[in-house]
């Protein structure tokens, strides 16, 4: 599914329908390394601008390939106990809400920075940071595992 979000604050998420992120997983090593912030309900991904951002998600039966164009992969643990992701900004209504179904259960989640041009819909060309693809690919996991960079771009972004 290519989608393209509103990624105001600098962020979006992906999380069970039945869940509502509190911010709670931006620690300083979430914000300095991960650029994700791992919450019981979701992830909150950062993203070098705060504007519309293009996004991908991906569901596979096992890891896929490490994409060779990423700057910056991490991997943490989704729980989908609904079956049902939501895609959204923080500021976003429901209605703009994207929705993407799976059978309820424990995923991996891959987040993949890759370095793009911009989205092919109106953006703010005044917001400064670079242009980047966020790719979420998730598979099926049996056990929790611990959040795990690997490949870690730039931990700080201009801006």
């Amino acid at each position: 599914m290519q989608l393209v979000v509103h990624a105001d604050q600098r962020q979006f998420s992906v999380r069970d329908s039945r869940s509502r992120l509190t911010g709670s997983g931006w620690t300083p090593v979430a914000v300095e390394c991960h650029r994700i912030g791992v919450e019981p309900g979701g992830l909150a991904i950062a993203t070098a601008r705060s504007d519309l951002v293009e996004s991908s998600v991906t569901l596979a039966p096992s890891p896929p390939v490490l994409a060779a164009d990423a700057e910056h992969v991490v991997e943490a643990d989704l729980p989908v106990p609904s079956g049902r992701l939501v895609i959204s900004g923080p500021s976003d209504y429901p209605s703009q809400e994207k929705y993407f179904s799976v059978l309820p259960g424990l995923y991996r989640a891959r987040v993949s920075y890759v370095p793009a041009g911009p989205p092919a819909v109106d953006w703010n060309d005044h917001e400064y940071g670079e242009h980047y693809r966020y790719v979420v690919e998730l598979w099926p996991v049996t056990e929790r595992s611990d959040v795990e960079v690997l490949r870690q771009g730039a931990t700080v972004w201009d801006g």
